[in-house]
């Protein structure tokens, strides 16, 4: 995707989760246990502001959130928050440097991928919590997101924080998992302190393959998979593999 594309998709998304949000506070969101509405929209405008703050300042700002930012209102802070990252993102070019917590990518454009991905689960979120039906993820925007979940977080934090995976990895017999979404493949190995990613099916067998439409892939990544067949990712191998790519993404996107 180029970043014009992710620029609209995070614009459309906002304005969905905006709609979402603006009612039913206090109702508990089933795919953040512990949160409601409220502390998901809340959520999301301080994510909006310590980007644009990263940007701005060339350093993650911590420690986050200021406290001030509780005694504000929920939709207040998020449309604050977007405002002042489209203004960010309206003044820079995606080259431009930014922090990021992501060593291979100190951009700009890291952040406008990032926050565009941020924003479609977080809107998957509101809509589950309001009992509405869930919007189409672009095929486009879902192949992306998961690319950027296998790689960016799961690949890159066993690279770089091994110690927290340590529950998960040690005792792996090494295994391969396939996923497919659409036209596209992954090819996932891993092993002790390992989490490798290939693109395409590549040769061989795999342990586990999953396999379903993007928008489905990714919400079954992410943990916000939807009900029913037409919704559902198909699992053709060993469970425990797909259990152990789940637990490695679940540790690294915490």
């Amino acid at each position: 995707m180029d970043f014009s594309r992710h620029l609209d998709c995070l614009a459309a998304d906002y304005d969905r989760l905006r709609a979402v949000v603006g009612t039913g506070a206090d109702v508990p969101v089933p795919t953040c246990p512990g949160w409601t509405v409220a502390d998901l929209t809340r959520h999301v405008g301080d994510v909006y502001l310590h980007k644009t703050l990263a940007m701005r300042e060339g350093v993650e700002p911590e420690p986050w959130p200021p406290a001030e930012f509780a005694e504000e209102e929920p939709t207040a802070l998020l449309d604050r928050g977007y405002t002042a990252l489209r203004a960010e993102f309206a003044t820079r070019a995606p080259r431009d440097p930014a922090a990021t917590w992501y060593a291979p990518d100190q951009s700009v454009g890291f952040w406008i991928r990032r926050m565009a991905q941020e924003t479609v689960v977080h809107r998957i979120d509101a809509e589950l919590a309001a009992g509405q039906a869930v919007a189409p993820v672009p095929a486009d925007l879902a192949v992306d997101g998961i690319d950027e979940l296998l790689k960016v977080f799961a690949a890159y934090s066993v690279a770089a924080w091994g110690d927290y995976f340590t529950d998960v990895l040690d005792g792996s017999p090494g295994r391969t998992v396939l996923l497919r979404a659409g036209d596209a493949a992954w090819r996932v190995r891993t092993g002790p302190g390992e989490f490798a990613v290939t693109d395409g099916a590549g040769g061989g067998t795999a342990d586990v393959t999953l396999s379903g439409s993007p928008q489905a892939v990714l919400r079954r990544l992410w943990n916000r998979e939807a009900a029913g067949a037409e919704g559902a990712v198909a699992v053709e191998g060993a469970i425990e593999a797909a259990e152990e790519l789940r637990r490695c993404i679940v540790v690294a996107t915490q």
